[in-house]
């Protein structure tokens, strides 16, 4: 939560008895979801996802696909190997991101969430989450535009 300081509104809450979650929002309205280390999830401001870190995997979107990257390090340098997932890993990846957000969301809406701290401490954050998450969950397309440069 500390070192977050890029998301200028976020909150730490947790569901259950499971690990805090860290979420905020970027000056651009970019949301940033982090269930401890992994998973994490970076949308944009229309709630498509743009990048993802998953089961060590990291994850940066095409537009059409998600291409996995992978780092591979020498003692002379590091390279990110690039795999663009299939049809179905692509279909597989966003059914497993729906179940989780969609159990999140619905924990948060019936109340089985407890913030534990929040910044800054006079915005509604979990309010706005809920409102960007059902965003998220019916967003079509759900990839962001390829991140130029990449």
């Amino acid at each position: 939560m500390q070192d977050a300081t890029a998301l200028v509104r976020r909150v730490e809450f947790s569901v259950s008895c499971k690990q805090p979650i860290v979420t905020g929002f970027r000056k651009t309205n970019f949301l940033s979801i982090y269930f401890d280390q992994d998973p994490v999830f970076h949308f944009d401001d229309h709630g498509r996802l743009r990048r993802a870190f998953v089961d060590g995997y990291l994850y940066r979107t095409q537009g059409k696909t998600l291409a996995r990257l992978t780092r591979q390090r020498n003692e002379q340098s590091t390279e990110l190997l690039r795999y663009d997932l299939s049809d179905e890993e692509l279909r597989s990846f966003r059914e497993r991101l729906i179940q989780q957000l969609s159990s999140l969301l619905n924990a948060m809406q019936k109340g089985d969430s407890r913030v534990v701290r929040q910044i800054p401490d006079n915005v509604d954050v979990m309010n706005e989450l809920q409102r960007a998450m059902v965003a998220i969950l019916n967003c079509d397309p759900w990839l962001a535009p390829r991140i130029k440069g990449k």
